[in-house]
């Protein structure tokens, strides 16, 4: 469907992607929808990675940590220029909502493919955004006139304004950096895990406090506007379905609104981007309670990772979209035609979810996807593919439509069971068990899933539901006919003859214990494989059973020990050292 009046009007031959995986995957395609080079850019650890395989250029930025590798911006702009690359595209995540980032692309000479640096600026500042939407009539809840500096502070907001309040990262997104204090006796220690957990992830952990609604809904309006003042919403997506603040199966469009409550949402969410002076895909979120309360929530200025579902139901490819805007192309002045069906995503992470959805990084021995009709599958794996440790879990997204929910359930249960994946643990057991529940289902027409959902409501029958699966331990690589080699920064991909490795021990890419070895009672192991970021409780220390004791960091989220049993400390690992899954942390005698 086109949706522009006029085209592009400044040239784009050659666009560099400043992500990984299943998004850098899905902007090479829009790339060569539009007959655009595609520019890669990659850490270590992605080097035979999916996407860079598929790109036209692939370059290494060094180094194997956020950090060093898709955090490091001024290494991404040296490499756009001495490509010739004429725009960079920041996908979600990393830098794709840091101002000076986009700031800097500009003053480099290139085309910033998203909203302008002052505009990043304004509303990816939470407390301003909140001015913004308080200032065009927008719902919302109370919460701090600016960012909360001590846990104290925090405490005192608690105590004034009722619980539960959401601790939230000022400058952060997609769920990192954000707490929810049910309890006052949860509520300082809960701040100072925000504020680490928004420094890891963002840079910056600055955090504010709002009231959080009870059992809330979690709403969210996709806006695609120009650089001409064209602002246009096109469409809304439920979200609710997450945990830890992370979503995992989203839908649009948003089912069992009332007509006054969906106008509210597009209205509102049309007015805070025009009044932001807003351009390329974005998206507002809301809140809404049981009882029809409506709360503004933020703005990410980026695309979603649930924007497919959108793509699906309006015809609208929002990621060539993003690139025309950002060439200068002008948005037609008329409405939006009503959404078409029902589309549903499901996010495939490597987690397990008997396993408190504990990310499993390691090889994948199988990727099997599913196809049919009705069926998309956005993905950043193949089989042999290796997901690290060191950035998000995502693997794949499946995203299901049909001409009613109804219809797109019934297509999601075939693909979910058709949907194989071996080696690393995956969410599919946790999405096939979803669909099974009356609550999502919502065939008597009461939709009862909420943000919390998954920890309250559905705990107990995902408990039963869900086996752990079995440990995978990355070993030595096996051999490949591929070899991928670097010059000057450059990947090349070199094919050998079979039998130049038929020396080669063979060698097995992962051990799987079906058993589980002998375990000292005593002692404390890590729960998923990570960075040991924090001790909580000292060496010698008194401990209680339940209580935390230290804090390990894996994909970019925080994860706490907590002790087994009652007795005094001793602490096995040091603080900084990154550990493997199962790793003895610390001793409880």
């Amino acid at each position: 469907m086109t949706i522009f009046a006029t085209g592009p009007e400044r040239p784009l031959n050659r666009l560099l992607i400043a992500n990984r995986g299943e998004i850098a995957v899905r902007v090479i395609r829009a790339c060569r929808d539009e007959g655009i080079e595609a520019i890669a850019v990659y850490a270590d650890s992605d080097r035979d990675a999916l996407f860079v395989r598929m790109a036209d250029q692939a370059h290494a930025l060094g180094g194997d940590k956020p950090a060093d590798s898709y955090l490091n911006a001024e290494k991404i702009i040296e490499i756009a220029k001495a490509s010739g690359a004429e725009a960079i595209h920041p996908g979600y995540g990393f830098l794709s909502e840091r101002a000076d980032f986009a700031k800097a692309v500009q003053d480099a000479g290139l085309i910033w493919v998203g909203p302008d640096p002052k505009v990043i600026e304004a509303l990816g500042d939470k407390i301003e955004a909140r001015r913004i939407a308080e200032a065009v009539g927008a719902p919302l809840v109370a919460g701090t006139p600016g960012p909360v500096e001590t846990s104290a502070q925090a405490l005192a907001f608690a105590r004034e304004h009722g619980l539960p309040i959401a601790i939230k990262a000022a400058f952060g997104g997609g769920g990192r950096g954000m707490k929810v204090a049910w309890r006052l006796e949860e509520v300082e220690e809960l701040f100072e895990s925000a504020t680490r957990e928004a420094l890891t992830a963002f840079g910056r952990g600055e955090c504010f406090i709002e009231q959080f609604l009870d059992r809330p809904r979690h709403i969210e309006a996709q806006v695609l506007a120009d650089r001409h003042g064209t602002v246009k919403v096109i469409g809304t997506r439920d979200c609710s379905l997450q945990r830890r603040n992370q979503k995992l199966v989203e839908e649009a469009p948003a089912p069992f609104l009332t007509d006054e409550q969906r106008d509210r949402i597009h209205d509102s969410a049309r007015r805070i981007c025009a009044h932001a002076g807003y351009s390329g895909a974005g998206t507002v979120e809301y809140l809404l309670s049981a009882n029809g309360t409506i709360s503004f929530l933020e703005v990410n200025t980026r695309l979603q990772v649930e924007h497919p579902v959108t793509e699906e139901t309006t015809g609208i490819d929002l990621v060539r979209g993003m690139i025309r805007i950002a060439q200068g192309a002008r948005l037609a002045n008329d409405s939006v035609p009503a959404p078409r069906g029902h589309s549903i995503e499901f996010r495939i992470n490597a987690e397990d979810p008997a396993r408190g959805f504990l990310p499993t990084p390691g090889p994948i021995d199988v990727f099997d996807a599913p196809s049919g009709p009705g069926i998309r599958v956005d993905s950043g794996v193949t089989s042999g593919s290796v997901v690290p440790g060191t950035f998000d879990s995502m693997m794949a997204k499946l995203i299901v439509t049909g001409a009613t929910r109804a219809e797109a359930l019934a297509r999601a249960a075939r693909a979910l069971r058709e949907f194989r994946i071996e080696g690393v643990a995956s969410v599919l057991p946790f999405d096939r068990e979803v669909l099974e529940q009356s609550d999502f289902r919502a065939e008597d027409g009461e939709f009862r899933v909420h943000t919390r959902w998954i920890e309250t409501d559905f705990a107990d029958a995902l408990a039963k539901a869900m086996k752990p699966h079995a440990r995978v331990s990355p070993a030595t690589p096996s051999k490949t006919l591929r070899l991928a080699v670097e010059i000057d920064g450059k990947r090349h991909e070199l094919g050998l003859p079979a039998d130049l490795l038929a020396a080669l021990p063979a060698g097995d890419r992962s051990v799987v214990l079906d058993a589980e070895p002998e375990a000292d009672a005593s002692v404390v192991t890590a729960p998923v494989a990570g960075t040991l970021t924090l001790w909580q409780a000292e060496a010698g220390a008194e401990v209680e059973a339940g209580q935390v004791i230290a804090v390990i960091e894996a994909m970019k989220m925080e994860t706490r020990i907590e002790a087994h049993r009652a007795g005094r400390l001793e602490q096995l690992a040091e603080a900084g050292k990154v550990l493997a899954y199962g790793a003895e942390v610390a001793r409880i005698i």
